[in-house]
């Protein structure tokens, strides 16, 4: 027999989706329908209600999308736009500032440079109740964002408890939806003082102190807050110290107790686990119970921490986790997006970040990819290799060379010696294990060889 040489294999360009081959397809059980309270309006009702509570915002952000409103780099309006937006649309300048808030919250209008261009949950506002629901409950997670406490001229309460306040509002929150009913001010600022205790012994904290008791303040802000967003009713004149939620709060509030009940019920615990803990184990799942999963850990902690953690997970050696962790990241969604966009430079990050944002803008994820240089997408082509090698079977390495960029596998070959990815060894060295062609992978040995020892 003559010796055979590589053959220049075409490879066939498929839709790439970076984690969809990593991920083992795993059996899991049917979930039972997760049906609201009775009473619950239906979603068409609820998205209604939304839209109403945010009407203002979206007529402030197709304003905005028609050209004349702009931000600073800060994204806050100018007085000059704050004054045109007040007068072409009829409100007062402090209603101006508010549906700003909320738009930019509710991903109705994003910033790209200072300016203000409509979101992808403008153009899907009269269409689609779903997008409309999610923008709500961006704005309903955001409640502290867009009405801060602002303590006056005095000197306000410690930082530090006005944290521990936001962090006990979702028990608080819990509370009142699970009382289906009007709830005595008492009552909660009871379980208020309770939740902040629990929290400083769990940090090993003194307890709160200082002049007065600032507990009730704190409150009455953050009742007033949840009520600004839609969530709490407004207090009815006749039973003044009572509260009660809004449908579209107890809603809400019922969907994050069901995916912490899911989150519960799940093979690892997911809720109170670490995010490597966590997408360790949604890599065993297919990608719709794996994402619900996702949805159950973020819903049980606030969102900066979360994203922090996803992202400093993403920055490991786990080719996988880094996949996972912003597959995760794409059911956070728009709150995400300062932090993404603060990694875009990172080198390990970057091919995950430019495709995370552009999917964000509206973009089709087959076709983000064209955003990234060539050295970008086959760094990113080898990153996911090695997820498959670590954690797939050999069939999936093999297919997973349909993916790349090249038109050929001794071109994938020669760009792929000089990415400069600390794991092309590894991946080349199984790539030549799993191969069924002999001469193939002869080349790709030879192409780990040269690799490992910098030979040309």
């Amino acid at each position: 027999m003559t010796s055979r040489s590589p053959r220049d294999t075409p490879l066939r360009l498929v839709p790439r989706r970076p984690l969809t081959a990593a991920r083992r397809t795993a059996t899991t059980r049917r979930s039972r329908p997760a049906r609201p309270p009775e009473g619950t309006p239906p979603l068409p009702d609820l998205a209604r209600l939304a839209r109403a509570e945010l009407g203002a915002a979206v007529r402030l952000a197709r304003w905005a999308g028609t050209g004349p409103g702009t931000a600073g780099p800060t994204g806050i309006l100018s007085a000059e736009a704050l004054d045109r937006a007040a007068a072409d649309l009829d409100l007062t300048p402090r209603l101006i500032r508010t549906a700003w808030d909320h738009a930019r919250l509710s991903g109705l209008i994003e910033l790209h440079g200072g300016a203000a261009v409509p979101g992808w949950r403008l153009r899907a506002w009269d269409s689609d109740d779903t997008a409309v629901l999610r923008g709500w409950v961006a704005l309903f997670d955001a409640w502290s964002l867009a009405h801060p406490f602002l303590p006056g001229e005095s000197t306000g309460p410690d930082p530090a408890l006005v944290a521990e306040v936001i962090e006990a509002a979702p028990q608080l929150l819990s509370f009142l939806h699970l009382s289906n009913g009007p709830v005595p001010i008492d009552t909660l600022l009871d379980l208020l003082r309770q939740r902040v205790a629990e929290l400083r012994t769990e940090r090993h904290e003194p307890p709160a102190d200082g002049a007065g008791d600032p507990l009730p303040t704190l409150l009455d802000w953050t009742l007033d807050a949840v009520a600004r967003v839609g969530a709490l009713q407004p207090r009815d004149p006749a039973r003044p110290d009572e509260v009660a939620l809004t449908p579209l709060g107890s809603w809400a509030v019922w969907v994050k107790l069901e995916q912490i009940c899911v989150a519960a019920q799940g093979p690892a615990g997911h809720m109170e686990q670490s995010a490597p803990t966590m997408l360790r184990a949604c890599s065993r799942l297919s990608p719709g119970p794996a994402r619900a999963e996702y949805r159950a850990w973020l819903a049980a902690r606030p969102v900066a921490p979360a994203v922090a953690e996803l992202l400093d997970t993403a920055r490991g050696d786990d080719a996988l986790l880094r996949g996972l962790a912003f597959e995760a990241l794409r059911v956070v969604g728009d709150p995400a997006e300062p932090a993404v966009r603060a990694v875009v430079d990172e080198p390990v990050l970057r091919p995950y970040a430019v495709l995370w944002l552009a999917e964000l803008d509206g973009d089709d994820p087959d076709t983000a990819t064209a955003l990234l240089t060539r050295e970008e997408a086959t760094w990113l082509w080898v990153d996911t290799a090695a997820a498959v090698a670590d954690h797939g079977e050999d069939h999936l390495l093999v297919s997973h060379l349909d993916t790349a960029v090249q038109g050929s596998v001794r071109g994938l070959l020669e760009e792929v010696r000089d990415v400069g990815h600390p794991r092309t060894v590894q991946v080349l060295v199984a790539l030549a294990a799993a191969h069924p062609d002999p001469a193939l992978a002869k080349a790709m040995r030879k192409a780990a060889f040269q690799v490992h020892t910098g030979t040309p």
